[in-house]
């Protein structure tokens, strides 16, 4: 069944300028993907195409908002205005013509058929994480516990040394060097209490 009767409540719940605008969108997916199925995810009307995410739409107090979930590799409209490539849609007026819609709705739809995957922008890596002096100077007297923490991927250096650092009494820090340097020792990371549960 192509059309979710949670769908209709949500545009029937919307304010009287949404509805007609909801509506439009609603049906300039399904003529474009007529196989679309269709849900609410995150509060939301949900557009997917062979189980993957589509497009969504949204209404507000004053404006509704359309967004492909490729949004990267497509060319549309007003990135950035609002949620959605289509800025704020106050009216039919703001939106592109059945055709040139349901154009844009087929490109997403192709994109998914071609397996192009939602682009994610690359993260910064971390910084290497400041050794705390009383970390260090344990490890300076300790070669084995030296030698495993240098060998340690930087995340689980990170964690030992925000673990100390985050320290407020001089007495808990030094409890922690000494739990650390001995875990450490033993090849352990940070949270290895943890790690086969």
């Amino acid at each position: 069944m192509p059309f979710d009767p949670r769908v209709d409540a949500y545009i029937e719940s919307r304010a009287e300028f949404a509805r007609p605008i909801l509506a439009w969108l609603r049906a300039r997916v399904h003529a474009a993907v007529p196989g679309a199925e269709e849900g609410i995810k995150w509060s939301m009307p949900f557009f997917s195409h062979n189980g993957r995410p589509l497009a969504n739409m949204a209404a507000f107090k004053a404006h509704v908002s359309f967004g492909f979930w490729n949004r990267q590799e497509l060319a549309t409209g007003k990135e950035g205005e609002a949620m959605g490539q289509f800025g704020r849609i106050e009216s039919l007026g703001n939106l592109p013509a059945d055709a040139e819609m349901e154009a844009q709705i087929r490109e997403a739809a192709a994109l998914l058929d071609a397996g192009v995957k939602r682009a994610r922008p690359a993260r910064a890596p971390k910084p290497e994480a400041e050794v705390p002096l009383e970390l260090a100077e344990a490890l300076a007297k300790d070669e084995a516990a030296s030698a495993t923490f240098t060998a340690f991927p930087p995340g689980c250096r990170r964690e030992y040394c925000e673990w100390i650092a985050e320290a407020k009494r001089p007495e808990t820090r030094a409890r922690r060097v000494e739990e650390a340097v001995s875990w450490i020792r033993e090849g352990k990371r940070r949270n290895w209490k943890y790690e086969n549960c």
